[in-house]
């Protein structure tokens, strides 16, 4: 009756009745219980509940995968400095530190002055010599010297005879680091050979051996050059000369 009373009734039409009895019934049909819409509440929090608990619990296993890499990496880290601290003490165990005092101590073993040269000079010296034996063989002992280890530093090959006075239990004497120009003169018995620092050359494992182990690389002072020459050395007596 939707608060109507039936006299009230009586005088409405069928129409206004109608329309009264409609509203009442939309009314009815769009009720919603007071424990029906609690137990929804209820069940919208639970649902959130374990929407958050699932997003901490993720967030949680998150963090620790994330603090055990982060672990993971400084115990790397630390690992990699330990080994790399028992490397450069051992690397300087084969350095002799000969500071410059004006005089070459090591001129008869190293019968080319690179001490006042740096790399450029070096190299347009190279392209000098080669310009000027370009058809002409040297004459000269000098220009021989020259042309012979400027072409061995610079252009060697493995087939060149230079490396074959390595043949034999022969011995090195000397070796020494030019920082300026970056090279390094190594002796093999009464032979010098004139070397780029960051390349390899053909070496036999006896030469490399005995510079590594034996013949203490001479330098003015330590540096990274000394440091980086020693690893190449080490590294091709591991594997062996690789042809560029």
């Amino acid at each position: 009756m939707a608060g109507w009373k039936p006299k009230d009734l009586k005088t409405k039409s069928f129409a206004n009745v109608q329309e009264l009895f409609d509203k009442a019934m939309k009314r009815v049909n769009t009720f919603v219980d007071m424990d029906t819409k609690l137990v929804g509440d209820s069940e919208v929090r639970a649902e959130d509940s374990e929407t958050k608990e699932e997003s901490s619990s993720k967030r949680t296993g998150e963090e620790l995968e994330s603090d055990k890499s982060k672990k993971q990496k400084l115990d790397e880290k630390v690992e990699a400095e330990v080994d790399d601290a028992k490397e450069a003490e051992k690397l300087k165990q084969c350095l002799e530190i000969v500071p410059d005092d004006g005089d070459d101590v090591t001129i008869d073993a190293t019968p080319l002055c690179l001490k006042n040269f740096d790399r450029e000079d070096l190299e347009v010296l190279w392209r000098i010599v080669k310009a000027k034996f370009k058809k002409t063989e040297p004459v000269n002992y000098m220009d021989i010297f020259l042309h012979l280890n400027l072409k061995t530093m610079f252009k060697h090959h493995v087939e060149d005879n230079i490396w074959k006075n390595q043949q034999g239990l022969v011995k090195v004497l000397n070796w020494k680091l030019f920082y300026s120009c970056e090279v390094h003169c190594v002796t093999v018995q009464s032979i010098p050979y004139y070397l780029l620092v960051e390349k390899m050359y053909p070496l036999t494992k006896h030469t490399l051996h005995q510079m590594f182990n034996d013949v203490k690389l001479q330098v003015d002072y330590e540096c990274e050059m000394a440091y980086e020459l020693l690893r190449l050395v080490k590294k091709q007596l591991k594997e062996g000369y690789v042809p560029e």
